[in-house]
């Protein structure tokens, strides 16, 4: 069979495509007319950076993109999971890749290949989304906001399994040399991709992980909560989805990656209470490689070839599972695997659960008052407890497996109504955008912004951006959300500098409340940064001042403040500073004062067309040596006072450094001590008294 080359480059020559715009991201549809050898190349009208293809029957496709004012790249073989029927009569749907910037692109049908269909999206960079913890114990995760989801074109609300079982690695395929900013990008036109392309209700990973490591959130929901994904046909329900964003069919993913793909299960399966050593009998919901109703025994970490017809995560991260697992099961421990109820009301309930390690448990029943009515507790890894319920049948019973440092599992044992309780009326109060003055340069200082609120009682919340004439711009969050305090992240790098309205709006039932809050977005400030961080102006020579490095992106008046606890304690420099890198010395005193010792914020302010922009960075003054003190001098026990470094010669001959925190430590040697002396130097210098044994 000849090769057949299609170039697609104009609208006009080819078949009439959709344009869909979503935020930062365009995404234009077209048919490949494939009853032509060649096609001319024409001028395209608009540039893209990622591509994806969907074609029918059994054949492969590979294309090649040229790039803009460049070459054409070499050819690659369009990566996608077999279609349902063997791909004589569904699409394949492709996976979405990183081009780059590209102004064209030749396609090459190899074998039966009787339709074809491109995507080209632009997304556009932007800054780097900053990572957030979420909660207590949660890893660093890039919200949804934080990386520019677009909300408005989720097609239904999120649905729930009723338990997370097991965990699905995939890789996204694409490129493996794009940029950190290049990344939330990335993630951006999955999303606009997987709802536009494929028709899925969002984008269909419940996670993502960029090779820097970096954690973004997907689909919309909750982290913590049981949302079922679109990304492993089959095995959607209580499975969670967690891309690698990258190609390791030969390539193996880097440590940053899969650091944080360990961090994230270690998290995400302890709330779910699974250990990520066992294995799972799982019911097929039906795929061309398991027929529905098939039982399938899956590891807790899986790949998705082992849940369906696919190569993905490729083999430089599928032979990686075993041993990301067993990280996976040494990662935040203890914790608390399978819970389970058997019995009912009126008879004998038993509760088991399993612990990682021995330790205390207790078991405890409340009512639906929440009254204690029962307690139970042990030692040991399994947790085996009966509860002797004198209760007929009626009820509802809460119960709750605790254990020292562990997540605890909790559940429900019975039927009944719960009793009634007033419902609280809807309030909104405490709205805060901090800090309102925000300028995304992704460089860690006043790069998003934490929006807080309190509700009087659960509610749909949304949250609009609006522009100065009061149209609305972007929706950051559109979930429900529990009474108590709320707040979430936004990184406003899709906006160019100006004054906004945030506006955030609660409903629950027929009653709506709405608030605002200005906010202002300016970029002439970026990358403040002080070295170094913990000084101690004694005039030693050794760390006596700091020097404090930014950047303008304009011609501004600048004033640096020293402030404690909301006080300007000084202010060492204020005038005008020109377009690009400066920088301002501080020695440590206020008002021409030596300052004590103590943390302290310099404040970078500068003003514009839109008012003062701040960046702040803490100093630390430490002008007090640290305490060495010797324990115990045959096993080289020591004490600080603070942390310090820790430089030490022994019988006149072995010298040894090392860091050591506060508190007590031992310093590792192999023989008898006969004679030692040593010393401490904290961060700020200052070194400790010399200690001679």
């Amino acid at each position: 069979m000849q090769k057949l080359v299609v170039t697609l480059a104009a609208l006009a020559a080819l078949a009439v495509p959709s344009l869909a715009r979503a935020g930062d991201v365009a995404m234009r549809v077209q048919e490949v007319p494939l009853g032509q050898r060649t096609l001319a190349a024409a001028p395209s009208p608009m540039h893209f950076n990622m591509l994806a293809l969907h074609w029918i029957g059994a054949g492969t496709v590979s294309y090649r993109v040229h790039r803009l004012h460049g070459s054409w790249s070499a050819w690659v073989t369009a990566d996608a999971d077999v279609a349902p029927d063997g791909g004589t009569g569904r699409w394949h749907d492709g996976n979405l890749d990183w081009t780059g910037a590209a102004d064209g692109v030749q396609f090459r049908p190899h074998a039966a290949v009787k339709r074809l269909r491109a995507y080209e999206l632009w997304s556009r960079v932007t800054t780097k989304p900053i990572r957030r913890t979420s909660g207590t114990g949660t890893p660093a995760i890039v919200s949804r906001a934080g990386w520019g989801a677009e909300e408005e074109i989720v097609r239904a609300k999120p649905s729930f399994a009723p338990a997370d079982r097991l965990a699905v690695v995939h890789h996204t395929a694409g490129t493996n040399t794009y940029t950190a900013t290049q990344a939330a990008a990335i993630v951006r036109g999955i999303e606009v991709y997987h709802v536009r392309g494929n028709g899925w209700n969002d984008i269909g990973y419940n996670f993502l992980v960029d090779r820097f490591g970096t954690v973004y959130e997907g689909r919309g929901g909750g982290i913590e909560k049981n949302v079922i994904g679109a990304h492993s046909e089959g095995f959607n329900t209580g499975t969670v989805g967690v891309a690698l964003i990258g190609n390791y069919a030969h390539a193996t993913p880097p440590k940053a990656q899969q650091d944080a793909l360990v961090t994230l299960l270690a998290w995400r399966l302890d709330v779910a209470h699974v250990d990520p050593l066992s294995t799972i009998v799982y019911t097929s919901g039906g795929n061309l490689k398991f027929k529905s109703g098939k039982n399938v025994t899956l590891r807790a970490i899986s790949g998705h070839r082992d849940t369906g017809p696919s190569e993905c995560p490729g083999t430089g991260t599928y032979v990686l599972l075993p041993a990301l697992a067993k990280r996976v099961s040494l990662t935040g421990l203890p914790k608390l695997y399978t819970p389970t109820v058997s019995g009912a009301l009126g008879g004998p309930v038993r509760i088991q659960a399993r612990l990682s390690s021995a330790l205390p448990w207790t078991v405890t029943i409340v009512d639906q008052l929440r009254r204690t009515v029962a307690t139970g507790s042990g030692t040991g890894e399994l947790v085996d407890w009966t509860w002797r319920s004198l209760v007929a049948g009626k009820g509802l019973f809460t119960w709750t497996i605790s254990s020292p440092g562990a997540r605890p599992a909790t559940g429900t044992i019975g039927v009944g109504r719960p009793v009634p309780v007033p419902t609280p009326a809807l309030s909104l109060t405490n709205l805060a955008a901090t800090p309102n003055v925000i300028t995304p340069n992704a460089d860690g200082s006043a790069d998003a912004m934490t929006v807080s609120f309190t509700l009087g009682t659960a509610a749909l919340v949304s949250a609009q951006v609006l522009d100065a004439g009061g149209a609305p711009l972007l929706t950051l969050i559109s979930e429900q959300r529990d009474a108590g305090n709320n707040s979430f992240e936004w990184g406003a790098h899709v906006l160019p500098d100006g004054r906004y309205r945030m506006v955030v709006t609660a409903k629950s039932g027929t009653k709506t409340i709405t608030k605002t809050a200005d906010v202002v977005v300016d970029r002439t400030l970026a990358g403040l940064q002080a070295m170094p961080m913990v000084i101690s102006p004694n005039g030693d020579g050794v760390n006596d001042g700091t020097t404090l490095t930014f950047s303008l992106a304009q011609n501004v008046p600048v004033r640096l403040d020293i402030m404690q606890a909301g006080v300007i304690v000084g202010s060492p420099f204020q005038g005008q500073l020109g377009i690009g890198p400066q920088t301002i010395d501080w020695n440590g005193s206020g008002f021409g004062a030596p300052l004590f010792d103590g943390i302290y914020q310099a404040t970078i302010t500068v003003t514009d067309q839109l008012g003062d922009v701040q960046l702040a960075i803490p100093i630390t003054i430490d002008n007090t040596p640290p305490k060495l003190t010797l324990v115990d001098k045959a096993t080289l026990k020591f004490t600080l006072d603070e942390p310090a470094t820790v430089t030490l010669l022994v019988n006149q001959k072995t010298r040894i450094v090392l860091g050591e925190p506060k508190g007590t430590f031992r310093i590792p040697f192999q023989g008898a001590v006969y004679q030692l002396s040593a010393e401490a130097q904290d961060l700020a210098g200052n070194l400790s008294p010399a200690l001679v044994g």
